[in-house]
């Protein structure tokens, strides 16, 4: 069978309240594991937007972004399927609601330790890389990611 081949467009974020950083607990593929508020955007959606959209959908956040640690590459030996992942950062703003997405079991505000002993249980080596990225300092500006729709 000749199947086409396409990436999976994805967005995360990282926000950071006094030292810990804001964790979603899931189900992927029947394992329980942990990773930044991430997910798919959406069509007609921006980047922004869908990091704003999936963080307040799967932790009940509203948060401020501040810029992007990065854009990765990453093939998943649990699925094979190609992701390419936009980093954001940001802060708090206000937790506005309390429900989140199916498949959502629990957020946590967790720090780095915590989250470099649960490497195990993170859903991709892209959550410890990107976390890492962050705190030694690697930024780009909002403004560079370009908005034409």
């Amino acid at each position: 069978m000749n199947r086409t081949w396409y990436p999976h467009l994805v967005v995360a974020t990282i926000i950071e309240k006094g030292g810990k950083f804001l964790m979603i607990e899931e189900i992927s593929e029947g394992r329980q594991v942990i990773n930044q508020p991430a997910g798919h955007v959406e069509e007609h959606e921006s980047l922004v937007e869908a990091a704003l959209r999936e963080t307040l959908e799967e932790t009940g956040w509203n948060v401020s972004l501040s810029g992007m640690t990065g854009f990765y590459h990453y093939r998943s030996p649990h699925n094979g399927i190609t992701y390419f992942r936009c980093n954001f950062f940001g802060t708090p703003v206000e937790q506005a609601s309390s429900q989140l997405d199916e498949g959502i079991v629990r957020t946590h505000w967790m720090s780095y330790e915590e989250i470099q002993s649960a490497q195990h249980r993170l859903r991709s080596p892209l959550v410890l890389r990107c976390l890492e990225d962050y705190l030694k300092g690697q930024r780009l500006p909002l403004e560079s990611v370009s908005n034409l729709l």
